[in-house]
């Protein structure tokens, strides 16, 4: 027992980062751990995105990324060497449900909060922007499919493995609600830490996609309508690794985002990552904790408990949040309908989408660099003990996670150099499809840029506000 609450106060402080109204939202670094004022980050950001634009119109000529097919060096993976990385997801999958089903109720001694909302929804996104998307062999849900299907065919030779046809409307919009209610869970339910409750919502989701798959055919289902294989497949896509079902190439990085289907849902996909991850970094700062309260009472009126009133308040917060960066991406495509009238919105939304990929993997790495530094750490005593029983499986149970691993400066030049990269990979990608939109007219190419460059500098500004504007 002395071990365990060693191991829970060490960790306590990063496990705090799961909770939305907690004032070290995911670790982001308070105002006063800034090395430098926030405003002069904020304009040498600006100053870099300004560059990187003039740069771009006088050396980037001609489009350079659009329709760019994998390099010749390819490699195809052995049959049984998928198989197993199909094998290795369905088995973390059954050890986090465990752990979070027949495991101690406390957060910070249980597996299964950690595995979800660091090393999941964090990670995963992480090593698919280096390594390509290997969730699509990874993933449990499609590796069961895989067998489940397999057996069925080898039963009934017979049988159709997609009888129906995905609907061409639908195209994205189930993984943006299943974004949105993952967010929900993370940033608004009260029990959102509960293992139980966790594990349960798990088994869930992976029922709902074998289910899907099982309609509509696994690549058709997963690629549209797969929350998370949709997220990190994009994530994916900016990686210089491009792996394809058992193909691995290599090509230039963000050349996988140009031909990025634009199905239905596409752009809120995006808008809500970006979207979601601003609202929990917002719902620690000093405006929403000035508004959140009162807005809390005036629900209350109406008859619901505190933590009713709390759920609706934040659901409203985050809501705004994803209709606000909605706006400003919009926004920039009506501005650039003034150099070329003729041309629909929709159709510049959907040309111009994959610009806000690597800007969503910004917001995303910066917002939870810090998260993933500390209590990524605690994935190695809980791997030992994953039900928080005093088990020592692997002999790493007495790890502690060392808060003193990356310094607090450290981590705001990461979070920084994310935003600006990520902003600078979206200008790249935005002056390359004008310049293949715009074809016949490179200086409407580049004026096009004019909004597209205050967008940026929009979502960058805003970013940085978030995490500088933490409350300490």
């Amino acid at each position: 027992m002395r071990r365990m609450r060693t191991k829970a106060a060490a960790a306590a402080a990063g496990l705090l980062a799961l909770a939305p109204g907690s004032a070290q939202a995911h670790g982001l670094v308070g105002r006063t751990d800034l090395p430098i004022p926030g405003w002069l980050f904020a304009w040498a950001a600006a100053i870099v995105l300004i560059a990187s634009f003039v740069a771009l119109g006088v050396l980037w000529p001609t489009p350079r990324l659009q329709g760019r097919r994998p390099g010749r060096t390819r490699v195809t993976l052995p049959r049984p060497v998928a198989e197993a990385i199909g094998l290795l997801g369905v088995a973390l999958f059954g050890v986090v449900v465990y752990a979070g089903l027949a495991g101690t109720s406390v957060p910070l001694a249980n597996l299964a909060p950690t595995a979800i909302f660091v090393a999941f929804w964090v990670g995963i996104p992480v090593l698919s922007a280096l390594l390509g998307d290997w969730f699509a062999l990874l993933s449990p849900w499609r590796a069961l499919y895989r067998w489940i299907s397999g057996a069925a065919r080898r039963v009934a030779p017979g049988l159709d493995a997609a009888p129906l046809r995905y609907p061409d409307w639908l195209g994205r919009w189930p993984a943006v609600a299943g974004l949105l209610g993952f967010a929900w869970v993370e940033l608004v339910y009260v029990n959102r830490t509960d293992p139980p409750t966790l594990a349960v919502l798990a088994l869930a989701y992976a029922f709902v996609q074998l289910v899907g798959m099982s309609l509509f055919g696994e690549r058709a289902w997963s690629e549209r309508a797969d929350a998370f294989g949709t997220w990190f497949g994009l994530c994916g896509r900016l990686s210089a690794v491009d792996v394809r079902g058992r193909e691995v190439a290599l090509r230039p990085p963000l050349a996988g985002l140009p031909d990025l289907p634009t199905w239905p849902g596409t752009v809120a996909l995006l808008c809500t990552v970006i979207g979601t991850t601003t609202f929990d970094g917002a719902s620690n700062g000093a405006l929403w904790t000035e508004i959140a309260p009162s807005l809390e009472r005036s629900i209350g009126r109406l008859g619901l408990g505190p933590d009713a009133a709390g759920e609706v308040a934040f659901t409203l917060g985050l809501a705004f949040c994803v209709a606000v960066v909605s706006g400003i991406y919009w926004a920039g495509i009506h501005g650039m309908r003034s150099v070329d009238p003729r041309r629909q919105a929709g159709d510049l939304a959907r040309l111009f989408v994959h610009t806000l990929a690597p800007i969503a993997f910004a917001y995303t790495l910066a917002h939870y660099f810090s998260l993933l530094v500390f209590q990524g750490q605690a994935l190695g005593y809980l791997a030992s003990d994953p039900l928080g029983t005093g088990a020592n499986l692997f002999g790493t149970a007495n790890w502690q996670v060392n808060y003193l691993l990356v310094s607090t400066q450290a981590i705001w030049y990461v979070q920084v150099a994310a935003l600006v990269a990520g902003h600078v990979g979206g200008l790249v990608l935005a002056h390359d499809r004008a310049l293949a939109v715009f074809r016949s007219d490179r200086h409407a190419a580049v004026r096009s840029q004019y909004w597209m460059l205050t967008v940026m500098v929009g979502f960058t500004c805003l970013g940085l506000w978030l995490l500088s504007a933490v409350n300490t």
